[in-house]
Formats: C-alpha cells, sequence, structure tokens
C-alpha cells in the first residue's frame, strides 16, 4: 500500500527571501504579483514587540505570504511605501507597503489610501 501526504491549504508557506537592497528589488517584489508601483515614500519604524489586535490580524497576513514579520517583533525597520498604479477599484487611489528589517522584507500589504476601504495581501 503507497501512502502520500495530502497538501494542507490553511498551513503557512515557507519564509520568502525577497532581495530589498534597492528601489528596483522592492519594486520588483511587487511586479512579480502583477502590481505596478512607484516607490513615494521611506520612513523609519519599529514592530511592536507586543501585538494588538489590529496587529495581529496584520502578522496572520504575513504569515499566509509567508513573510518572516512575527520573527522581527521589536526589531527597527523601514517602511516603503509605493502607489499603485494599475489597480483602482471605483477610482480608489490604492498604495501598498513593504516593510524591511535588515534587509529581508518582513511584511507587505496592498490598501487605498483611506487605509480602511480595501486591505489585502500582494499575493
Amino acid at each position: 500500500m503507497l501512502l502520500r501526504t495530502v497538501p494542507r491549504y490553511d498551513e503557512e508557506p515557507d519564509e520568502l527571501f525577497v532581495p530589498t537592497s534597492t528601489t528596483a528589488d522592492r519594486m520588483h517584489y511587487f511586479a512579480s504579483h502583477g502590481w505596478e508601483t512607484e516607490e513615494i515614500a521611506e520612513k523609519p519604524v519599529t514592530i511592536p514587540a507586543v501585538f494588538s489586535q489590529e496587529y495581529e490580524e496584520y502578522a496572520r497576513i504575513q504569515d499566509k505570504q509567508g513573510l518572516p514579520l512575527r520573527r522581527f517583533a521589536g526589531k527597527s525597520g523601514e517602511l516603503y511605501i509605493f502607489k499603485v498604479k494599475n489597480y483602482s477599484p471605483g477610482n480608489v487611489k490604492m498604495l501598498a507597503e513593504l516593510i524591511v528589517c535588515d534587509d529581508i522584507a518582513v511584511a507587505s500589504m496592498v490598501y487605498s489610501e483611506d487605509g480602511e476601504t480595501v486591505r489585502m495581501p500582494v499575493h
């Protein structure tokens, strides 16, 4: 009798390594998932050591994308913000973000400019 494992789709994927040292690298990450972006801002950020309920929801999105946000709790990094140029549901302006710590992409998301109307994973 031959047994094989059946993949479970509720499990998180393995962690991804995303090159992030240049603007081109960061834009390529979004382009590899179909997003046309333009980097518009950068600012320092600290990932909370203890996640609030809202940040826990954000962390679950990162888990599903294979990004290691939880491993960087309490660490400092950079938040890069991008204008999304190829998606605008109902003429809503869309942004994308990428959090980088130690040259490692640890979190990403696409969201409406108001931060509330649309929030979705990059892939």
